[in-house]
């Protein structure tokens, strides 16, 4: 269940030994027992924020001589799955996942390495460090330091007087500072400080974090270069040491801890300082207090200080605290409510001026409701997940389908009926075409339907199997019918599938482990739309037709291109020529820190609630205000309220910026997981309301009993009751230009379960022709489309619409069999010399993914020459797609293309595809490349080439 990506390293904690496709895992060399003798033997804890060591070093480096026998033991600092690798001597230790687990590698040290864990994600999230070969003796040795001086005589700044003496204390985090003992009895008895002489000061510890004070030195005079401290405790705004500038009062430096006990040296560079008088000043206002039930009160709330001495060069210590190791977070968002009412929890959430918030149904109505979906006549399909998170054997399914319906137009569901009952692990639904679809790893599933007396009308059908079930918070979701006829659904990262028809051999069926599919519910063909990203679970189209995704952990918003591969949250593309991926089409992201999306949970509320989002909806309605059209709208897993991004068109596709968050739920048991708007323009949502927010294998961590269905209307909303399924052929037809898009989409999948009819088409065909909005010409466009009503020569004909949305979708249409007529592809060469839209290119380089590589070669060598396009956030990388296969079939032309090429990476990525090949002919050719370079005026790309192609030579 997708929408529980929310905290996803956690689910990569239990989906790490599935191997993913195309995934190496270090493996060259067997692991030693750990039971033999070693010359040098390491001991670190593994924790997300990377291997520390018992002195507090984060990735310290770990020295040996060579022909040292060296140990490395890791201990798991949380619950998480960790392990720890050495990447060129290609070993590995057993996975971990229990807290105080341990694992161990042992080697001989030859040479330097890089240590780092190989859990997909962790690696990028700062679980890596050095291994060192050096020669000579390995000591930690440092110079001595000298206590400052005032009136001739040292201060008490390493507290060894036993009293605050030359300090002034406010508040009571410092009324009874000193401690003398290890372990200190101010914090857990495990932890370790490590202070030096007989005391250390601690505002409050482990014990009393959620005291608050200041503590202040006597100025003193610089009179060293260089200072060092000791610190440790809380990475935490408002837990810090700051160094003064006494006659300015100027803060020079400062430092938090970082999240751990043991004291750290933090090293400070005073030489601009000399001769003038500073102070410590050592701040806690910081109580770690929680607002949220589930999260436990910050025991980090405190700092820990000790030992300031003046040094006359710069000191090293091996376990010295950097400040980049640091990761200074906010305090704690204040989420006001938990474990409310449906009738609190909707009197809770604070929705702009002019919307109000209705609870359609609650539990024991509903509970757990994990997808849904809205038919013609306005009424609710929903599903109740009875069997998430572990598959039930076959036939065991507990899963149901619920219809609702509003039957008087207050907000509330009061209707309900069973469609179905006994399904297993459903995770994605829609309606229509005569019947149910459904998503159930490991199956795509239709059920048809006896609309009128809403029952099954026969047995459930497997139309695909082969989706994986390693991770179920990742399987298959969002279905959702596209503007071109096509059933759309996304797909997760960490599940593994292998799609086809039951009983289809491997070599008739399509990996995906991440991105967005299509199954065509007449043709029954099925393939992948574009690849990539993380865990999406929300998928909608605009105006326009495009597809834009939300996803998880990564930047999480995505313009989702026909044939695109886009940033991947772990693993490698199926295409090993990728070389790089289309990245977030956001200008922003939704968590703050520089550590990635974990370190801002529940601490993300100014920059939109933190990285796991739920649902996608762009607003067609036509209701609400203006301004809202075309947004985009998703739950904020973590932070309890409804993200709002604003698309706007920008080269080939679109930049995305964050507006203001729609509505805080003030509940942090809110788990929105979808939303959708209906007839009246208004919106309703599946609350999965649970107290924990984050995927577990474990179905007792989830709270079976509670599930809520909600409705925001705006005040311009006004209930209709409707039933298109009665409207006649013309009806619907006019409904293509209503404006609302509820309407539009319902009638067009009405019109195409009934199928072709010339009169439908003349109409279409008109309102193609005359309509002068853009938006209702592509209407009119899908709609023939999916009514059979187009000839390949009408489509190219429209090539020479006015409209680049026109022309642009007309070329996907084009392609959509992967073949097209001759002289159309003259058209489709003629369109890349002339056409002066990067939307319209965008899609031609689309279609040259879909055509066979033979085809492909004209267009190509028009587009690829575009300058205007070099920049471009999308093109250069759709091109090379387009572009790569033709190395195979003429490595000299696709050279000469390249060459010719005005986008900035074509060139190298084609020097790298060929030395790919392998044979005699591309190392010739590319060895005369070069030689040819060697010959021209000396330019820095000529140098990287020749770099490269000696690279890949010796490769």
């Amino acid at each position: 269940m997708s929408r529980f990506r929310w905290l996803a390293l956690l689910t990569v904690a239990l989906t790490s030994l599935v191997q993913p496709f195309g995934q190496a895992q270090p493996s060259k060399a067997k692991v030693t027992s750990d039971t033999s003798k070693v010359d040098r033997e390491y001991a670190l804890e593994a924790t997300m924020l990377g291997f520390f060591a018992k002195d507090g070093a984060r990735n310290p480096i770990l020295k040996a001589n060579k022909g040292d026998r060296v140990r490395i033991t890791i201990t798991n600092g949380e619950v998480m799955t960790h392990d720890i690798a050495l990447e060129k001597l290609g070993i590995k230790s057993k996975t971990i996942q229990d807290k105080g687990a341990k694992a161990s590698i042992t080697f001989r040290a030859d040479k330097s390495d890089t240590y780092y864990c190989t859990v997909p994600g962790h690696r990028n999230a700062g679980m890596v460090g050095s291994f060192e070969v050096v020669e000579g003796t390995i000591t930690n040795a440092t110079v001595a330091g000298q206590l400052p001086m005032k009136n001739g005589q040292p201060l008490n700044l390493n507290f060894e007087t036993g009293t605050l003496k030359d300090w002034t204390a406010t508040g009571e985090a410092f009324a009874n500072p000193l401690v003398g003992q290890e372990p200190s009895p101010l914090h857990e008895k495990d932890m370790t400080i490590g202070f030096a002489g007989k005391h250390f000061l601690s505002s409050g510890g482990t014990v009393n974090a959620k005291l608050t004070g200041t503590l202040t030195s006597v100025p003193f005079p610089v009179t060293h270069p260089f200072a060092a401290f000791r610190i440790s405790g809380g990475a935490l705004q408002d837990t810090r040491v700051e160094l003064v500038q006494a006659s300015t009062n100027k803060v020079i430096f400062h430092s938090t801890g970082q999240g751990r006990a043991t004291l750290q040296p933090v090293v400070v560079d005073l030489q601009p300082y000399l001769n003038q008088d500073i102070f410590v000043r050592i701040i806690d206002n910081e109580t770690g207090i929680s607002q949220i039930p589930y999260i436990p009160h910050d025991k980090w709330a405190h700092i820990n200080f000790d030992e300031f001495l003046f040094y006359p060069t710069r000191p090293v210590f091996p376990n010295e605290l950097k400040q980049s190791d640091i990761i200074i977070l906010p305090p704690l968002d204040p989420v006001l409510n938990a474990g409310l009412s449906g009738i609190e929890a909707a009197k809770a959430m604070t929705p702009p001026k002019g919307f109000k918030i209705t609870l359609a149904a609650s539990e024991p109505e509903i509970v757990k409701p994990i997808c849904f979906t809205i038919d013609w006549r306005g009424r609710l399909w929903v599903v109740e997940s009875h069997t998430y998170p572990v598959p039930a054997p076959e036939g065991q399914g507990r899963d149901r389908i619920f219809i609702f319906e509003d039957t008087n137009g207050d907000g509330t569901l009061d209707k309900k009926k069973v469609f179905a009952e006994g399904l297993n692990l459903v995770s994605g639904i829609e309606v229509g075409m005569g019947g149910v679809w459904l998503g159930a790893a490991p199956y795509l599933l239709f059920i048809p339907a006896d609309f009128k007396n809403d029952k099954p009308a026969g047995p459930v059908q497997k139309l695909l199997d082969g989706w994986g079930t390693h991770d179920t918070h990742e399987t298959l979701n969002s279905l959702r019918f596209g503007p071109d006829g096509w059933l759309y659904g996304t797909h997760g990262v960490f599940t593994h599938s292998n799609v086809g028809k039951p009983g289809a051999p491997d070599s008739e069926r399509t990996k995906i482990n991440a991105g967005v599919w299509r199954y065509h519910p007449t043709t029954q063909q099925f393939e992948v739309f574009a690849e990539g990203t993380s865990n999406p679970w929300g998928l909608d189209f605009n105006d326009y037709g495009h597809a834009f995704i939300t996803a998880c952990v990564i930047p999480h918003m995505y313009h989702m291109i026909q044939g695109g591969r886009y940033q991947r949250q772990a693993g490698k593309h199926f295409n090993p020529y990728t070389y790089d991926d289309i990245k977030t089409h956001a200008d922003h992201v939704h968590w703050v820190g520089e550590r990635g999306p974990h370190a801002g949970n529940f601490r993300s509320a100014s920059a939109g609630g933190g990285h796991a989002h739920a649902g996608a909806m762009i607003y067609l309605g036509n209701t609400w205000p203006q301004d809202y059209r075309n947004d985009i709208f998703m739950n904020n897993i973590n932070g309890a309220r409804l993200n709002r991004d604003h698309p706007v068109r920008a080269g080939s596709g679109y930049n995305v910026a964050h507006r203001p968050d729609f509505m805080p739920m003030n509940d942090s048991w809110s788990q929105w997981l979808n939303m959708k708007y209906d007839a009246s323009g208004s919106v309703w949502a599946i609350d999965w309301y649970d107290k924990n927010q984050c995927h577990s294998s474990n179905p007792d961590v989830h709270d079976k009993t509670m599930g809520r269905i909600f409705k925001i209307s705006h005040e311009n909303d006004k209930w209709v009751q409707v039933d298109l399924s009665k409207a006649t052929d013309k009806e619907l037809v006019n409904y293509q230009l209503h404006a609302n898009d509820w309407y539009v989409r319902q009638a067009r999948l009405l019109l195409q379960e009934r199928g072709p009819n010339k009169k439908v088409h003349k109409a279409l065909k008109e309102m193609l022709a005359t309509n002068p909005d853009a938006t209702r010409k592509l209407r009119a466009l899908w709609a023939l489309h999916v009514t059979k009503g187009l000839t390949e020569k009408e489509l190219a004909d429209l090539l020479s619409n006015e409209s680049e949305y026109v022309r642009s979708w007309a070329i996907q249409l084009l392609a959509e069999d992967k073949t097209v007529e001759p002289e159309t592809l003259k058209r489709l060469v003629a369109l890349a010399q002339t056409d002066n839209s990067a939307l319209v290119r965008l899609y031609l380089a689309s279609a040259m993914t879909r055509l066979e590589p033979g085809q492909r070669w004209d267009v190509l060598e028009a587009l690829t020459q575009k300058a205007e396009d070099k920049d471009d956030h999308n093109l250069p990388l759709m091109l090379w797609y387009a572009s790569e296969p033709l190395a195979a079939l003429d490595m000299k032309r696709a050279l000469e293309m390249a060459q010719k090429s005005k986008m900035p990476k074509h060139l190298p990525y084609t020097v790298q595809r060929i030395a790919a090949i392998g044979s005699d002919d591309s190392k010739k050719l590319l060895k005369d490349f070069n030689n040819r370079l060697g010959k021209l005026e000396h330019s820095h790309e000529n140098h990287a080439l020749q770099a490269l192609i000696a690279k890949v030579l010796e490769e």
